[in-house]
Order: C-alpha cells, then sequence, then structure tokens
C-alpha cells in the first residue's frame, strides 16, 4: 500500500513533468523568436553562365533586396531574417560569397546588397557542370551552421538541369531535410521545360515554388517577385498558380 508521502511525491512528479515541458517549449520559441526566416540564396555560375550573365545575377538579387516592396515584405512582418548567398556549379564547387547577417533594417540590406555588388567582378567558379543536388546539399549544412529561426528556406536559381553529381529528387530520400523549404528561379533562356523540371524535382517542402525568368535580363524582376512571395507576411493557403505543397520523400 502506498503511504501518503508516496502519493504527494507522485502527483509532484506528475505536475513537475508538463511544467518541464512547457519551458523547455517556451525556451525553443524565445530563442526563435528573434529570427522568422533563414534564407541561404543559391546562384548558379555553372559553364552555361556567361560573364554578363553572371553580372546580371549578382545586380539582380542586389537590386531586388533594394526594392521598396521587398524591403517592405521583409520589415514590416514582424521580427528579422537571416541571408546568405553561395555560388554554386559542378559537384564539389559551393563557395559563400556574403555570410549569414541578420537582416533588421534598410541599412541591413542596403549593407548586404553593396557586399554583394562588391562581388561582381570575382566569380568563383567558370567552365564547370551543373550539380542542383550537391548545391542543395551544400545549402542544407549552410542552414545547419546559421542562425536559429522559425524557418529555414533555401533559394535556387539555375539555367539547366542536373547534369553531374547527385540528382535532387535522389539527395531528398538520402538526406533528411525536414520542414525546409526549397523555392525554385528557373532562368529558361535556352534549356525548354525547365520550369517543369524545376517543379517535379528541385522544390519541396509546404507551399514550396518556382519562379520562371525568361532570361537573365528577366531575372531581377523575378528575383523580386520570389522574395516578396517567400519572406512576406505567411499567407493562409496558397494562391492560384502556386505550386502544390511538396513534401520530403520518406527518410532512408
Amino acid at each position: 500500500m502506498k503511504r501518503v508521502g508516496d502519493v504527494g511525491v507522485a502527483m509532484k512528479r506528475s505536475m513537475l513533468i508538463p511544467m518541464l515541458l512547457s519551458f523547455h517549449v517556451a525556451a525553443a520559441a524565445a530563442e526563435a523568436q528573434g529570427c522568422r526566416v533563414a534564407l541561404a540564396l543559391a546562384l548558379d555560375v555553372s559553364s552555361s553562365v556567361d560573364s554578363a550573365e553572371y553580372r546580371l545575377q549578382i545586380e539582380g538579387v542586389a537590386h531586388a533586396l533594394l526594392d521598396r516592396e521587398v524591403q517592405a515584405a521583409i520589415l514590416q512582418s514582424g521580427g528579422s531574417i537571416a541571408l546568405q548567398v553561395f555560388e554554386w556549379s559542378g559537384e564539389n564547387d559551393q563557395v559563400v560569397i556574403q555570410d549569414w547577417m541578420l537582416i533588421d533594417s534598410t541599412a541591413d540590406l542596403e549593407a548586404f546588397a553593396a557586399g554583394l555588388l562588391r562581388q561582381r567582378e570575382t566569380r568563383s567558379f567558370l567552365g564547370n557542370q551543373t550539380a542542383i543536388g550537391a548545391a542543395l546539399d551544400f545549402a542544407l549544412t549552410q542552414l545547419e551552421r546559421g542562425p536559429t529561426c522559425w524557418e529555414s528556406k533555401i533559394d535556387v536559381s539555375g539555367d539547366g538541369q542536373t547534369n553531374e553529381g547527385i540528382r535532387p529528387q535522389d539527395l531528398y530520400w538520402m538526406r533528411d531535410f525536414g520542414d525546409i523549404v526549397v523555392n525554385g528561379l528557373a532562368i529558361e533562356a535556352s534549356v525548354t521545360g525547365l520550369l517543369r523540371y524545376y517543379d517535379e524535382f528541385v522544390i519541396r517542402g509546404p507551399n514550396a515554388f518556382v519562379i520562371r525568368a525568361a532570361d537573365y535580363d528577366d531575372f531581377s524582376r523575378a528575383m523580386r517577385e520570389k522574395l516578396i512571395r517567400e519572406l512576406g507576411a505567411p499567407r493562409i493557403g496558397a494562391l492560384d498558380g502556386d505550386a502544390a505543397e511538396r513534401p520530403a520523400p520518406p527518410f532512408r
């Protein structure tokens, strides 16, 4: 038979467990409260991208970040965002050109854009293949070492399909991307059907989507549209034309 003291201890323990759980949940929420989205931007610098197109990409991202509507979407939705930009090409070709920075103000966005523009003459790779899967794998490691935020997203842009290394759809089977969202920007300058390829094999996660750029001259417009969509206030449901939800395949 249990003594009264034993019953009291048991009751205290039963009350303590949910209190501890609540404490840990609250602590985790407090840790992430300052940053709502961590976004890794992945730019294609494979052999299909010439020097002029490379500059259009860098300038396109910088100009998009300086756009008033983009800044409003980023700064008026509550909480900061964390940005990083890296270049990718072949299977072993990924280099961070603008490391993680917490964005809380227009001045932060201007500083980030200025840092990007200084990279216009320092392209990381030239003449290499297109390894989207390897780029996504690299982005995953960058998010793991980046700031803790409510959401994590990868934004991959490119003008061709994977022709080296692991395919994106196979990577999603091999690596646990959890609730990370991957959005895409398909530059259909020379590859017909690239939008569909990104839609079927590259993007993944809740409300993931892909934006089409007709060519590199259209890149800045497409980047602006995409940043507003993925960094603005969360939307309930998806708008007409949104890509379907892309959950990760079962981990194995």
